[in-house]
């Protein structure tokens, strides 16, 4: 009797034991290495919280513009859960995947085209079809920047960034020191940023501009540049963007006009242009130390118009209070840092690049997005990750974040002197060279990696 309770105390522990396992290996990517560092899992619950808090925030502040455009409050939340679906789908198909399969995947009868090249070009092709057959189903306020296949309405500029990310990356990889050439590092990187901005210009989408540009900035100086010619360049650039926006600024009745004075005196016109920043500043006012309650706002009852996309924080803000609202900040802030980290820790230099590029495009759209709905800089019409309502980009973001936690994967770590199992490894340049990271500054942690093979 004792030697079968045995027996079966055996069977449940060893069955334990493989669920564990199981639980485990769920967890690596299909090529995982002992050498290479589990994913991040402070990243992967950053991601999850902002998610689920998005999708449940979205779904309150646009229940009455829901009810008012269609009859049904949860038109919006019924067709944000399904995006989030696809997109958490997504992450965890390229959470597995290996993230230089985009370099490595060559394109069949083109040699030297691999999928970041085919997908940059798609998308540009894309960016050219929305100017031509585009249309403002995906969106509001008469803006054709979405383009409808099938019974999908794709919007490519939330794409692009995406896509220019993954391209910058393999380029700058392949082109290593020459980074550091004027011509290399700085003019070429401007020129193809440059096909992408003048398209995106085209459909006026200034927040689109903004942001690929931000995103172009941090890779390219991550990338190796060299940071003097590059402040040169930014410094002119800058002085020509503030002259064209003075002379816009003086022209009476201009687009540039109206949204500077919207912004100067946010109350001074409150049944035209200033009404929605107006009833922001309201909103995010009335919610005070712990809010009103969730599902209590006032303001989303159509006096705040587009709750659902630029302005769901202000709704955040008037519900959940200050208390709630910097909660919310402090989980943006803590998975740029670790975002950051898996960079700075990153396997390769094609995997740092990607990281930055990732993390630079959510730190800067949760800062414009902020800034803008507090009126600390006139209203761009950028939306919140994670939060706002959009099928492409949340769904875009989540591949995003699929790709963050498989270069998380694959950080280097080198192996305890003691560890009699696995061979001594060699260690990562920066340690072996005599240079601790501690010392490095600017961004030479980020600009010493080298490339995969």
């Amino acid at each position: 009797m004792a030697a079968e309770t045995t027996v079966s105390r055996n069977k449940q522990a060893s069955g334990k034991d493989r669920i564990k396992e199981g639980f485990r290996k769920a967890w690596h990517t299909f090529n995982g290495d002992s050498r290479y560092r589990d994913l991040s899992l402070s990243f992967f619950t950053y991601v999850m919280i902002l998610l689920v808090v998005g999708i449940v925030m979205m779904s309150s502040a646009s229940y009455a513009w829901a009810y008012f455009d269609y009859g049904d409050g949860l038109h919006y939340a019924v067709s944000q859960g399904r995006n989030a679906i696809i997109g958490f789908a997504l992450m965890l198909v390229f959470m597995n995947m290996d993230y230089h399969n985009f370099k490595k995947i060559r394109i069949p009868f083109i040699k030297r085209l691999n999928i970041s090249g085919l997908l940059f070009f798609v998308v540009a092709v894309l960016l050219i079809a929305v100017l031509l057959i585009g249309n403002d189903e995906g969106g509001s306020m008469g803006a054709r920047r979405w383009i409808t296949i099938g019974s999908i309405d794709l919007q490519p500029s939330e794409v692009a960034k995406f896509t220019l990310i993954i391209y910058f990356a393999y380029r700058m990889e392949l082109d290593g020191k020459r980074m550091n050439r004027f011509s290399v590092g700085i003019v070429k990187y401007v020129m193809l940023l440059g096909v992408y901005v003048v398209l995106i210009a085209l459909e006026k989408h200034i927040s689109g501009i903004m942001l690929i540009t931000f995103i172009a900035i941090a890779m390219i100086l991550c990338g190796g540049a060299n940071i003097k010619q590059f402040l040169l360049l930014g410094a002119g650039s800058l002085a020509a963007a503030v002259g064209y926006i003075i002379v816009q600024y003086n022209k009476n009745g201009s687009y540039v006009q109206s949204r500077i004075l919207s912004w100067r005196h946010p109350f001074d016109d409150l049944l035209g242009d200033t009404w929605q920043t107006a009833n922001s500043l309201i909103a995010i006012g009335s919610g005070g130390l712990f809010g009103l309650g969730l599902g209590n706002s006032r303001q989303k009852y159509l006096y705040l118009p587009e709750t659902k996309n630029d302005f769901v924080f202000p709704i955040v803000c008037e519900e959940l209070g200050f208390v709630g609202a910097l909660a919310i900040i402090i989980v943006f802030f803590l998975l740029v840092v670790e975002g950051y980290s898996i960079a700075a820790r990153s396997r390769d230099r094609f995997g740092m690049l990607i990281a930055v590029g990732i993390t630079t495009q959510i730190g800067i759209q949760t800062v414009l997005n902020l800034a803008v709905v507090s009126n600390l800089i006139p209203n761009t019409g950028i939306s919140l990750p994670f939060f706002s309502y959009g099928g492409t980009a949340l769904v875009m973001q989540l591949v995003e974040m699929g790709i963050m936690l498989n270069i998380s994967q694959q950080r280097y770590i080198p192996p305890r002197r003691d560890d009699d199992i696995d061979p001594p490894l060699p260690t990562p340049d920066r340690i072996r060279s005599g240079r601790s990271e501690k010392k490095q500054s600017g961004f030479a942690l980020f600009r010493g990696r080298k490339g995969s093979k």
